[in-house]
């Protein structure tokens, strides 16, 4: 349970109310860090799984929690940059990656339910949704620094990259799981 790439999830947890504070802070130096922060969870995200296995450290609670600690830290990231940049512009790619999130997880849960976890295991496309997403976090969270106003639009501009992968990766889901979804294939996977 206390290994390494355990810790490394744990980690982002806690950074969580870390980030929350920062990201409020009114200093010049506070975008920086808060984002610091922001990729720094993101890095350990790719660190945790890659470590746990190439030392075969994998745990049912590590399966737990590196997706919840992934989500956890993305919603509350979203909610933090639509409360501070209140528009639709960023409200609607937000309210479609938090609302994906939602549905997949449970779709996730109730075909482990049935013994069909497997069919809605990530994908490339969830992975690459991933990336996009977390470097338009980031992005967002700099706002317009020393960099200038390019990069908050880049960030805009990549979220919206993300919010279509987000909803076509739960299209494949959703397709994957439809033929127990629409009662196809029994819930032990007989036709």
């Amino acid at each position: 349970m206390w290994n390494i790439p355990n810790l490394l999830t744990m980690l982002r947890i806690v950074l969580i109310p870390v980030f929350v504070v920062v990201f409020y802070i009114e200093a010049h130096w506070a975008p920086y860090v808060a984002a610091a922060i922001f990729g720094a969870a993101a890095l350990t995200d790719w660190l945790d799984g890659y470590l746990a296995r190439l030392w075969e450290q994998t745990s049912p609670l590590g399966a737990f929690l590196d997706p919840v600690a992934d989500k956890l830290m993305v919603a509350v990231a979203l909610v933090l940059l639509v409360q501070y940049d209140p528009r639709v512009l960023l409200a609607l790619p937000a309210i479609v990656i938090i609302g994906r999130e939602i549905t997949v997880s449970a779709l996730r849960e109730w075909m482990a339910e049935i013994g069909a976890r497997a069919k809605v295991a990530v994908s490339m496309t969830g992975k690459i949704k991933t990336t996009a997403q977390m470097i338009s976090i980031v992005l967002l969270i700099l706002r317009e620094t020393v960099f200038g106003p390019w990069v908050y639009e880049l960030g805009v501009v990549l979220l919206y990259v993300a919010a279509v992968l987000t909803l076509w990766s739960m299209v494949l889901y959703l397709r994957a799981a439809w033929p127990s979804l629409s009662g196809q294939v029994d819930v032990d996977g007989r036709d």
